[in-house]
């Protein structure tokens, strides 16, 4: 399956083109500006797109008013259709972001779709009043989903991020999901907390998102516990005996990593955490840059985190290319070690401030060893000498670069 080959560059693109906080009715051609950062991501090792909404909606793309066309704000169909070819060209796949659970307030479809509290009135998600929930029993509600999915297929989408698909009941997938027509097409859902394995198995989706992971990652190194870690990952290997989860440390609903992080000296860890374990990555457009952004629970709170990218890389913050070359060169290792997608992590070593994890599969592996202490660190995890890592740095060990070369790279 080509998902285990894929590294996602996630985009939001209502924010990163610069598209007014509401809908209008003139149509902008906001899309082809992604056309000039396909490269970018390229060149940082991604093979794939993954595109926040694009649909017609009224404000921020999760109040969807058609799933069949294009928010004007970001240009028509053919705007879209010149991006997907652009980007296959350079031999990225694409996936959207659809939202299936609810709709907006002024989505025309029949009000038998909709879901109803006792009183009669509609149900809405998670009490977001302008949100109205679909009523997922209804077989015609599950078809039209499954036209959506189709025709963006038919256009040359690769697959789908489901929005929102812990609020959905997962036989309902089974309905709605495309397989007969589109059996290479991947599927994942946004799930947050609960029984990922358990979902996916009813939901015939291919993977959900794992938050449990993202949580460890930042709570440990912020706690210098990596016993959470420890048990995350014990957590996240049980996971691949069904399937293999999205795994990211930031995304467009989640405070920026490099603002999580309590210190800064330790984003080199999660990044390498990220791309040494089992999953299927994604990066968000801005992490590779050590962008900033603090979420808040308000109105507009989530803008700080889905802001507007310059026209070209060339109008980047020249501070924040380390931080994009350390993504590739992580993801040049992941790329050399394809097996990582569905390796095996091991503790082999682990304190509050050190851990030493393995990654493998068969007779492959890779070492990484994190230290967030005060003073260096010596790990006995390899005959001979303990392998030394430095105050608040980590290491990273495979077959084909010496320790040493190693050390350079990622302290």
């Amino acid at each position: 399956m080509w998902a285990d080959h894929v590294i996602w560059w996630q985009v939001y693109p209502l924010g990163f083109a610069g598209a007014e906080k509401t809908a209008g009715t003139s149509v902008v051609h906001r899309l082809p500006q992604l056309e000039n950062w396909l490269d970018y991501a390229v060149e940082l090792g991604c093979s794939g797109l993954l595109l926040g909404p694009v649909f017609a909606a009224e404000t921020h793309g999760y109040d969807t008013i058609d799933h069949f066309r294009i928010d004007p704000r970001l240009g028509d169909e053919a705007d879209f259709d010149g991006l997907v070819a652009a980007a296959h060209d350079r031999g990225l796949r694409i996936a959207l972001d659809g939202v299936f659970n609810h709709v907006a307030r002024s989505f025309n479809g029949p009000d038998e779709w909709f879901r109803r509290r006792p009183d009669g009135s509609l149900d809405s998600f998670e009490g977001h009043d302008h949100l109205v929930a679909l009523d997922h029993s209804r077989p015609e509600v599950a078809q039209y989903v499954s036209e959506v999915l189709g025709h963006w297929l038919e256009r040359g989408v690769d697959g789908w991020r489901l929005d929102a698909a812990y609020a959905v009941p997962p036989e309902f997938w089974q309905a709605a999901l495309p397989r007969d027509r589109f059996p290479e097409a991947w599927f994942f859902g946004e799930v947050i907390h609960g029984d990922y394995a358990g979902y996916v198995t009813k939901s015939g989706l291919d993977s959900v998102t794992q938050y449990e992971l993202w949580k460890a990652i930042w709570s440990s190194l912020n706690d210098g516990n990596f016993f959470e870690l420890a048990y995350a990952l014990e957590r996240h290997d049980a996971l691949l005996d069904a399937f293999v989860p999205q795994t990211f440390v930031g995304n467009h609903d989640v405070t920026r990593l490099a603002t999580r992080l309590d210190d800064e000296r330790h984003l080199g860890h999660a990044l390498a955490i990220l791309f040494t374990v089992a999953g299927v990555p994604s990066v968000y457009y801005g992490d590779e840059q050590a962008f900033r952004g603090l979420k808040e629970d308000r109105e507009g709170g989530d803008d700080a985190i889905r802001p507007e990218f310059p026209a070209t890389p060339a109008g980047l913050d020249p501070s924040g290319w380390p931080t994009y070359e350390l993504h590739q060169w992580l993801i040049g290792v992941r790329r050399q070690h394809a097996w990582l997608t569905r390796s095996r992590t091991k503790v082999e070593h682990l304190t509050n401030a050190a851990i030493a994890l393995r990654s493998g599969s068969g007779d492959d592996s890779v070492l990484l060893l994190l230290n967030v202490s005060d003073e260096a660190y010596d790990f006995p995890v390899e005959a001979g000498d303990p392998l030394t890592v430095a105050a608040h740095s980590w290491r990273l060990l495979t077959e084909r670069v010496t320790p040493g070369e190693v050390a350079a790279l990622s302290q």
